[in-house]
């Protein structure tokens, strides 16, 4: 570590108020850690004798721009990182699109209150490439995440899992029934895309409609509703009967019921 501080005393500074940095350099567990930069970096006296520059010998870099290559960077990472959250990070979508760790962490300053994060926040970190989903929060009715109330940990866990869309829970509905238990059931009677899908209805990161709805209604009812005839109208098809009127003025309990004359969701 002195090595290196004659050349980099920035870089020492910044990293000794970090978490990894008070760990390796007041309370080191292990050999490897009490390496200081040569831990992450590799040995650095072929780099000191040729007189230095990023990748000049054979140190290991961690920039996006370096030559160090992205599966060697996270190796480096997964020495110590590869258990408990990360254990589906091989195969991961991240890992498969040549994520580096470094592209959401930050090792060397400290930029987060938590996690080591290369922006402020979880959301701003993940915005960096999930630009579609930034914006969809930012819509009038969208996940607590600006609140500061959740953020996309809460759902998806970035660094791999054995779901679809790296969701945490084992399906999108048992994500969703995280918070809103009351709608899981089982129900005597239910709504059969509400069963298969919340998605189906719903836009989880943000919408413009109420609820967070995939459209207004009762556009949205008739996306499957428009070929029969309405109970109250049988002649008239549903689009014309019920045109801008509010279908859950009557089937109130669209998530499911357990009412006993609950099958068309009235009760």
């Amino acid at each position: 570590m002195e090595a290196c501080k004659v050349c980099h005393p920035d870089k020492v500074e910044s990293y000794s108020a970090t978490t990894m940095g008070r760990l390796f350099l007041r309370h080191p567990r292990n050999d490897q850690e009490r390496l200081g930069c040569e831990a992450c970096h590799g040995p650095g006296k072929a780099h000191a004798e040729a007189g230095g520059g990023k990748g000049v010998g054979g140190l290991t870099s961690f920039s996006r721009k370096d030559p160090t290559p992205v599966e060697a960077r996270n190796a480096v990472c997964l020495r110590c990182h590869e258990r408990t959250a990360r254990l589906f990070w091989k195969g991961s979508p991240h890992e498969s699109r040549d994520v580096a760790c470094t592209d959401c962490h930050r090792v060397m300053v400290r930029v987060s209150e938590r996690g080591q994060l290369a922006r402020a926040t979880v959301v701003e970190t993940c915005a960096q490439c999930h630009i579609r989903s930034r914006v969809q929060l930012m819509r009038s009715s969208h996940m607590p995440l600006r609140e500061g109330k959740m953020d996309c940990m809460s759902c998806h866990n970035p660094h791999g899992t054995g779901t679809e869309k790296l969701l945490r829970a084992n399906s999108v509905n048992d994500t969703c029934y995280k918070c809103h238990a009351e709608k899981r059931g089982p129900f005597l009677w239910e709504h059969t895309p509400v069963m298969e899908n919340c998605g189906n209805c719903h836009d989880p990161h943000g919408s413009n409609h109420e609820k967070m709805l995939k459209l207004p209604k009762p556009r949205l009812c008739q996306q499957c509703h428009t070929d029969i005839g309405h109970a109250s109208s049988p002649q008239t098809r549903t689009t014309r009967f019920v045109m801008g009127r509010q279908c859950l003025n009557c089937h109130a309990t669209i998530h499911g019921s357990n009412h006993p004359s609950g099958n068309f969701f009235k009760r």
